[in-house]
């Protein structure tokens, strides 16, 4: 009797739930302009009886109804379609569609809220599996072999519910490589590198490729802005040597404003002084450029969000969101240590979380995300070239990362910068930069001599200085 009781006692309690994780995928689903909430919430499994409450199940099958008709689930549309179907007293009213629409303001968290519904459905479904299961070892005992078949058949089917269904035969990644390995072979190129434009960098990578997180570091003032957005204005305007390839850019600036990216690139594409146009001073010619710069940048697939704090999760949505309207193949952050993260934990954790929501970006979106991150000061108090171990606030960003490039100044001529009489010195608008392969987790590493002209924020392929010395005159 006393195992019936505690049988009894099992079976009333409350089953696992969680009310607000609910409301918070609903109210996503009417946020979410796009339907990729709703989306992602069918591709996990989510239903209707993947919800604890009764009015969150006919509130979910109301949402998944309008988007089978082809509409964007917002609240409006949500009564309209609760009171065509008699189905609005039922869920509470007006007064309670409207609460649970505004119980959030972004639907940034989303997936953790269908994550959490997912798992405490599983868990319900454990927990009456569980009581049938005892109920029948008190009714009809079973042949025990028979009965262990049967239990381990139905706990097996509700973790193969849970399980993602990600993994895929190792056949279809075959093709992929032998394809890419064919080309190779035959010189046509791999079709999925994006090329930088820069032909040593290009060499040594064969392009920036998809699923990568690329880091870029540097000290301060080095150019590794200017850098990043001279790649991703090759990217999207097409390199020289193929203007035909020309790729959707999407560019987090968490630093500077879209108008003074938007300066900077039509400068530099031009090839005119910002310190002039600054100073009310253009010539005729340098006009006629930039005019020509601003038509080409203007019809450019480039795409720029300057929110200045943004945090990872509504980073990822956002991301999410634009890759699958514009196509989107390259996305470009800067910089790395403004996202925000959870202020619970210490600074050096939030970095290391963030890094790997960056990975993870990158191989959801299947996009090469190249990602700014700022070096400590221990090179420049050594005086030497920086190395992994100088990324700062975290290693993570180290592990996490397929390629990380660091740019330099050599050493040599930060100390002809400092006046040793009698050595020739760069001028001021062409500087030697070296820019350290650190990292390649599928290449080389090493390094990439690059020219940077400073008036115009514009790097190249490294040529000697004497070659551009005999060319300025």
């Amino acid at each position: 009797m006393a195992e019936r009781d505690e049988l009894n006692s099992t079976q009333g309690m409350q089953d696992p739930h969680n009310l607000d994780a609910e409301q918070g995928l609903i109210a996503s689903c009417l946020l979410d302009g796009s339907n990729e909430v709703l989306s992602e919430a069918f591709a996990k499994g989510i239903t209707p009886e993947s919800f604890y409450s009764p009015a969150h199940k006919v509130l979910f099958q109301a949402v998944s109804d309008i988007n089978a008709e082809g509409k964007p689930p917002d609240l409006i549309l949500l009564i309209d379609h609760l009171r065509n179907t008699k189905t609005l007293e039922s869920v509470g009213g007006v007064q309670y569609v409207n609460q649970i629409s505004s119980r959030i303001e972004t639907p940034a968290y989303a997936r953790y809220w269908i994550d959490i519904v997912r798992e405490k459905y599983m868990l319900r479904q454990l927990k009456r599996t569980s009581e049938s299961v005892i109920q029948e070892i008190y009714d009809t005992p079973p042949k025990i072999a028979e009965f262990l078949g049967s239990v381990e058949e139905r706990i097996f089917k509700i973790g193969d519910d849970l399980i993602d269904k990600t993994a895929v035969h190792i056949s279809a990644a075959v093709e992929d490589a032998s394809t890419q390995i064919n080309k190779l072979i035959k010189r046509e190129g791999s079709d999925t590198g994006i090329m930088s434009g820069f032909a040593d960098l290009d060499k040594m990578t064969f392009g920036l490729h998809p699923q990568e997180m690329i880091v870029l570091a540097a000290r301060p003032s080095v150019g590794k802005t200017s850098f990043v957005m001279n790649i991703a204005e090759n990217a999207a305007c097409g390199i020289p040597a193929n203007k035909s390839e020309k790729y959707g850019t999407l560019v987090f600036s968490l630093e500077m404003g879209a108008d003074q990216l938007a300066m900077r690139l039509l400068c530099c594409r031009a090839k005119v002084d910002m310190k002039r146009i600054r100073d009310g001073f253009a010539s005729r010619e340098e006009q006629k450029s930039l005019a020509s710069a601003a038509t080409e940048l203007s019809q450019a697939p480039i795409w720029i969000d300057d929110s200045g704090s943004t945090k990872i999760l509504e980073l990822r949505a956002k991301a999410r969101r634009l890759t699958q309207k514009e196509k989107i193949k390259l996305i470009v952050i800067d910089y790395l240590q403004l996202i925000g993260g959870d202020s619970k934990i210490p600074r050096e954790n939030q970095i290391a979380d963030i890094s790997r929501q960056i990975k993870a970006m990158a191989k959801e979106l299947k996009v090469p995300v190249i990602v700014l991150s700022q070096l400590n000061r221990e090179s420049e108090k050594e005086r030497r070239d920086p190395r992994l171990s100088d990324l700062r606030e975290s290693g993570s960003i180290e592990q996490d990362a397929d390629l990380v490039m660091l740019l330099s100044r050599p050493r040599q001529k930060e100390n002809e910068r400092e006046g040793n009489e009698g050595e020739a010195t760069f001028p001021s608008d062409n500087e030697h930069i070296k820019l350290i392969v650190a990292k390649q987790r599928n290449g080389p590493t090493g390094i990439v001599d690059l020219n940077f002209l400073r008036r115009f924020t514009r790097f190249e392929n490294f040529t000697r200085f004497e070659h551009d010395l005999e060319s300025n005159l």
